[in-house]
């Protein structure tokens, strides 16, 4: 069964971008905690920014 789509292109679009800024931030702080040398539990905290790039990035896939 296809699912039904409940956003526009532009909503779609909107998401993808999203999902894009955020794994940037996400790389960004992946890069800035290994070179600080970081203790392991910092690295916890990309839970957050890698959840928001896939939920932007699934979301736009199945255009829900």
């Amino acid at each position: 069964m296809s699912p039904v789509a409940n956003i526009t292109d532009r909503g779609r679009r909107r998401r993808l971008i999203g999902g894009g800024v955020w794994l940037a931030v996400a790389t960004l702080a992946t890069v800035a905690l290994g070179t600080l040398h970081a203790r392991d539990g910092w690295y916890a905290l990309l839970v957050v920014p890698f959840t928001a790039t896939a939920l932007g990035y699934f979301q736009a896939r199945e255009r829900t």
